[in-house]
């Protein structure tokens, strides 16, 4: 019996899918990652301390959205920090005219409304009161950086896996004496949980609440992380505040930069009369 001749252009045809299958089964062996290892909590908060993102000014813009009571608005803004000192906001509709200004130190809080001329000049109680709220301004400056808390105790972790991150909690984390302005902060015990990406350790998703307000909840996530000047920033953001009145906001950094020093501006004007 005579063999059955195969055209000439099946060998290297055939040549070339074996070569896709084995590309494919070497991507495919390559996007499957290894289970992390299980690592103690001193070890991932010293890695996660280690790839902080390190600064003394940011700058950026974002485009936000706002969501609350069912009620959904949109707005622009710039953002200034110097870090541990100052944060500066500036918010602006699509059509680009300023129509809040607010500006956050360590111990007050500061905003103009130009829509109806008032400003309020105070401290985070005011804030607090008003939103329902537990925040300071290291939780601020923390959650809007990505970072973990500065001017609280390290507390005692425990580490974990979820979902193939890692995951610290602590129930004891307490403010820092040289920053406890007052006798609430210094009653002041926070409940925190942070997941950490295997990888790059930064925050991926973080929430704290106090033993003394357990039904009120600040919760960020993290995403779309970049690298910009050497280091990883995540430049889009949501926050969600659980409580009565439950806030979300979505945040999508842009123009960021690092370590450029920045002036504060902030002026009321003198026809302006403070909220009531």
């Amino acid at each position: 019996m005579s063999k059955i001749k195969q055209p000439f252009f099946i060998l290297p045809f055939s040549f070339l899918l074996l070569l896709i299958i084995l590309a494919s089964c070497s991507t495919q062996r390559k996007i499957i990652k290894a289970p992390i290892k299980e690592e103690g909590a001193d070890y991932l908060f010293k890695k996660l301390k280690e790839h902080e993102l390190q600064y003394h000014w940011f700058t950026a813009k974002f485009f936000a959205e706002y969501s609350n009571k069912g009620q959904t608005s949109s707005f622009n803004g710039q953002i200034r920090i110097r870090k541990d000192s100052v944060i500066w906001l500036s918010f602006s509709p699509a059509f680009g005219i300023e129509v809040f200004r607010m500006m956050l130190t360590q111990d007050s809080v500061k905003f103009i409304n130009r829509m109806n001329n008032t400003f309020f000049a105070g401290d985070y109680n005011y804030v607090n009161h008003y939103l329902n709220t537990n925040i300071d301004f290291d939780i601020l400056q923390s959650f809007l950086t990505g970072n973990d808390l500065s001017f609280y105790e390290n507390g005692k972790f425990r580490a974990g896996i979820d979902n193939g991150i890692y995951k610290l909690v602590t129930a004891e984390r307490m403010k820092l004496k040289k920053f406890v302005r007052n006798s609430q902060e210094n009653l002041r015990v926070l409940i925190q949980t942070i997941w950490i990406d295997p990888e790059s350790f930064k925050i991926t998703h973080a929430d704290v609440k106090e033993i003394r307000e357990p039904n009120i909840q600040l919760e960020a996530r993290y995403s779309s992380f970049e690298e910009i000047e050497n280091q990883l920033f995540p430049k889009d953001m949501s926050f969600d505040i659980s409580a009565d009145n439950n806030l979300s906001v979505t945040v999508s950094f842009k123009k960021i930069t690092f370590n450029i020093a920045q002036a504060f501006p902030f002026k009321i004007p003198q026809s302006y009369h403070p909220v009531k």
